[in-house]
């Protein structure tokens, strides 16, 4: 079986090479949607399967394999090495799951498109990309699947590169990813030279050996806090959390596969779970943690009220992406690891619903040919009639991130908050924390209410030369399988009051081997009448909320969101310039950079750079035509040249 485990690293990579230099090769293969999609689809459902034979028979050890030496410098010995253990076989489900079910409806999605090879090279070349990043067992290796995934979103969402809207997004993605990959490095010097080594691993009983020695200030000093301070505003970058989130709402401009791949499942995860993985590091700097949970809370309730007044149907769940990834950093905050992972888990299956369901509305919208822009909400309503597989997994996925009981969200964010409440028992802050939490809990099931209410029901807004239809079976047959995981996937993680935590086989039976969380057991045994009344309250936020969203939009329809501007009063206009982020990025470092590269740069490069190298041109050629002056032809000047040299050495040779 072990043969096997290489396959999941190398089958993206072949198809990535096969379809992209095949197709750039061989005009047949470039014609042939199908086979180019197979292969593609194919390339990632296998290595799905190869991870699912390995959860099955995973031994209870970490198993790890490797391709090839690499680096053998001094103390330092990198190898591309990698390991299944509990965490990245998890991860690693998730991600080709999920993947195979995104290229499975890209085949009918981008049939006819005429980068349709491109695109599933770019996607196989994605996931293997993503399958380095988890796998790796040393943090080079690692990061080289860490650089990977940006390279490939800058060219997913820049697919269409000829809209120069698009282009700018895929630019941006791609600079502000360049921050944290930034800080990454940096950690990554920090690890070596406080650990002598870059495997995860190796930094494990590092922490261990320390904290059973001389203790962990003795021997490391401060060095842990700049490394999770560092490791943390990496993740910042990949998941988008303030102030590194601006990319993500505008890696929109991508195909809706890319919007899927990139926010459900892949890479704005990756930030998330190399904090799971570094988990022993981040409970030794409690204080990091503050920092994070903290970071975590205004980036998910800003990331709510930005939602809560968009109109386009892909810019609510891009929005309400960087709000859930604020839920996952609370977890960690919160030193539950383990919840973060589960929020993961589920994550992926409503929002890549969610994703995928609004492209099939897009797909709908642009058959009617009546409608300027196919994506903005105002113009739909009432498509339920028309699309009703698309329609009912959309309500599935919405009422799963809105938290309805029995639903996967409902377990997995209400698990997040009571962590998050219990930490204050120690450190108050965190009750605060818990506090936004929960209005960016109502907050999320009234704007997801509110999309899914004014996108399949009420009256249709637009009149169509041609009625909207169901997506092919090719597209929505991934809504079924992820709307139905959507709804029961959750309970692999009961909560903590159903038998005391056994029944959270996610944590009990799983992660519980490889994740260490902050222990909270006992302020959970102390205070479980608390637990019961956390529990009540998200049930009545969650189905109160949505009740009175669908009735508030079935009386008001688009006149709703009147009402709801005038609620919010000034705080509105804010929330509709999204806080001002992009404008002050923009007036802080672009035009300041601009101005700087138009005067002192400019001058630099024209005066300094280019005087120097005419300079030294100029002069070469006036010595050159001194020198040619100098060929006359005429001896007697040749006879007094020689003459005056001549002088020359013997007066050098009398005084020198």
């Amino acid at each position: 079986m072990v043969a096997l485990y290489p396959l999941i690293i190398l089958l993206p990579l072949a198809g990535a090479a096969l379809n992209g230099l095949g197709g750039l090769r061989w005009a047949g293969l470039r014609r042939n949607e199908s086979l180019v999609g197979l292969i593609g689809t194919a390339c990632v459902a296998i290595p799905f399967l190869v991870l699912l034979s390995a959860f099955f028979a995973y031994p209870g050890q970490p198993v790890t394999f490797t391709l090839f030496s690499w680096i053998q410098a001094g103390g330092l010995d990198i190898s591309f090495s990698y390991t299944l253990d509990e965490l990245s076989l998890l991860m690693g489900l998730i991600v080709t799951g999920v993947g195979a079910l995104i290229h499975l409806y890209s085949m009918g999605y981008m049939k006819g498109d005429p980068g349709y090879y491109k695109f599933f090279a770019y996607l196989n070349l994605f996931i293997f990309a993503m399958n380095n990043l988890i796998l790796a067992d040393n943090l080079l290796v690692m990061f080289l699947g860490w650089e990977g995934v940006g390279l490939c979103s800058y060219l997913l969402i820049g697919f269409w590169y000829t809209d120069m809207d698009k282009s700018e997004a895929a630019q941006k993605a791609f600079i502000v990813n360049r921050v944290g990959d930034f800080a990454m490095l940096l950690a990554m010097f920090w690890v070596y030279n406080a650990f002598g080594t870059l495997s995860f691993s190796g930094i494990e009983e590092g922490l261990r050996a320390a904290e059973s020695g001389g203790g962990l200030a003795a021997v490391f000093g401060n060095k842990l806090t700049w490394i999770g301070a560092l490791v943390f505003i990496a993740a910042t970058g990949k998941s988008a959390q303030i102030p590194l989130f601006v990319w993500l709402p505008d890696a929109m401009a991508g195909p809706t596969p890319v919007s899927a791949l990139i926010h459900a499942a892949t890479m704005v995860t990756a930030g998330i779970y190399l904090m799971a993985r570094m988990n022993l590091l981040f409970l030794a700097t409690p204080e990091v943690l503050t920092v994070v949970v903290v970071v975590a809370g205004l980036t998910a309730l800003m990331a709510a009220l930005i939602a809560v007044t968009q109109t386009d149907i892909k810019r609510v769940l891009a929005y309400s992406t960087v709000s859930q990834l604020g839920f996952m950093f609370m977890a960690l905050g919160a030193g539950a690891f383990t919840t973060a992972i589960f929020h993961v888990l589920t994550h992926a299956f409503f929002k890549a619903c969610l994703f995928l369901g609004s492209g099939s509305v897009i797909h709908a919208m642009e058959h009617t040919h009546a409608v300027k822009d196919p994506q903005d909400i105002r113009t739909m309503g009432g498509l339920g009639k028309f699309m009703p597989s698309t329609s009912r997994t959309f309500w599935i996925s919405t009422l799963a991130i809105a938290g309805i009981p029995g639903l996967s969200g409902f377990f997995s964010k209400d698990e997040i908050l009571a962590h998050v409440f219990f930490n204050g028992y120690t450190q108050p802050l965190y009750f605060a924390v818990w506090a936004v939490g929960t209005l960016t809990a109502v907050l999320t099931a009234f704007y997801m209410t509110r999309l899914a209410w004014l996108t399949f029901n009420g009256t249709p807004r637009f009149h169509a030369e041609h009625a909207p239809h169901e997506s092919p079976a090719i597209m929505t047959a991934p809504l079924w399988i992820l709307g139905v995981l959507a709804a029961v996937g959750g309970y692999i993680g009961l909560p903590y009051i159903v038998g005391e935590g056994k029944f959270h086989l996610l944590n009990h039976a799983w992660l519980e081997h490889r994740i260490t969380n902050r222990d909270l057991h006992h302020a959970m045994e102390v205070h479980h009448t608390m637990e019961y009344f956390l529990l009540a309250l998200a049930v009545l936020i969650s189905v109160g909320t949505v009740y009175w969203t669908v009735n508030f939009y079935r009386k008001h329809e688009l006149a709703g969101d009147n009402k709801v501007k005038s609620f919010f009063g000034p705080l509105y206009r804010l929330m509709e310039g999204k806080f001002y982020w992009d404008e002050l990025y923009d007036n802080a470092l672009v035009k300041p950079f601009f101005r700087l590269g138009r005067t002192a740069l400019q001058w630099v490069d024209t005066r300094l750079v280019d005087g120097t190298v005419n300079g030294v041109g100029m002069t070469a050629g006036g010595l050159g035509e001194f020198f040619r002056k100098m060929q006359t032809g005429l001896i007697s000047n040749y006879v007094t040249i020689i003459g005056a040299g001549v002088v020359l050495m013997i007066a050098y040779l009398i005084f020198g």
